[in-house]
């Protein structure tokens, strides 16, 4: 399953918000520097989805606001 997310780092307070189906808001506290919100990204996610780090995938939008995740529904 792909899904969109518009990343929100350096937040003062970390929080998901799911929009429509499949698009979310995620605030995260870490800045974007060497992959740091992109992993708590994931991390939020894989908490979010019930699903281990490792089930979550991110395909665009390394350096990007908007990006896509791949979840893995097999894990």
């Amino acid at each position: 399953m792909l899904i969109k997310v518009k990343a929100f780092p350096a937040a003062k307070e970390e929080k998901i918000i799911a929009k429509r189906r499949g698009n979310f808001a995620i605030y995260v506290r870490e800045k974007p520097i060497k992959g740091m919100a992109n992993q708590r990204i994931k991390a939020v996610l894989a908490a979010y989805f019930h699903k281990p780090e490792s089930a979550i995938r991110l395909v665009k939008g390394w350096q990007e606001r908007n990006k896509i995740f791949e979840i893995n529904e097999s894990d």
